[in-house]
């Protein structure tokens, strides 16, 4: 499904569950997959593996191989991307590298006259009350030790969309955003960090966080190496 070849696919999928693999456990990594390997370049894709896994565990078998089939085949044929994995990949590696940082003041729900004192939500600005909807003046919502670090080292978004199917839409409106953003804060704009630009790839940590398939998908390689996945 990986290499988007549905003949394979099919193949396989028939392969395991006619040598008697669960056919809950085959819905289960089709989900896993929507959001792995298809993610927001085709966002469908995970409510078509839902839908297919609810519909094969009503229905059972062996009428539960159409559903199975079918979201096999929007899978190996949607575009991929995996961008969700590895924005949350590098997110991870600065929540251990960090640790719980403070939440910036202006974003911060002032709830109390104590927190309105402590200046709780002081800066901050609507962003639907603002010219299309984004604040451009605002640098980030992001705690400022990991604002600091991205000033020295350069601008290394976790998110960096792949240019395919609706995910690159949503990839060229965020690079306008971030643009706008970098000349309003007075950022150089050499470190905005275009979607799709092969140096905007980022340090991913070698690891299955980073990128690499999950071990959900190493089992279902094994799986394949046997004979029956």
């Amino acid at each position: 499904i990986r290499g988007s070849d549905p003949d394979a696919a099919v193949y396989w999928l028939a392969r395991m569950l006619e040598a008697g693999e669960d056919p809950v456990f085959v819905a289960r990594r089709i989900v896993i997959f929507a959001s792995e390997d298809v993610g927001n370049a085709d966002p469908q894709a995970l409510v078509v593996a839902r839908a297919a896994a609810e519909a094969a565990h009503m229905i059972g078998m062996p009428e539960a191989v159409l559903c199975l089939s079918q979201a096999t085949l929007y899978m190996a044929l949607a575009p991929k991307s995996n961008a969700a994995l590895r924005a949350y990949s590098s997110a991870r590696k600065d929540v251990k590298r960090y640790g719980a940082l403070p939440v910036p003041l202006a974003v911060r729900n002032a709830v109390t006259p104590l927190m309105k004192q402590a200046q709780y939500g002081v800066g901050y600005r609507y962003p639907h009350d603002l010219e299309g909807g984004v604040d451009q003046e605002h640098g980030s919502y992001l705690p400022e030790a990991i604002v600091r670090r991205r000033e020295r080292e350069g601008f290394e978004p976790y998110v960096q969309p792949s240019d395919r199917g609706w995910e690159g839409q949503a990839a060229r409106r965020l690079g306008a955003r971030r643009s706008g953003q970098a000349a309003a804060t007075g950022e150089g704009a050499e470190h905005v960090v275009v979607p799709g630009d092969a140096e905007g790839r980022g340090d991913v940590p070698a690891t299955a966080e980073a990128g690499e398939p999950s071990d959900g998908a190493r089992s279902a390689g094994k799986a394949g190496e046997r004979g029956d996945g």
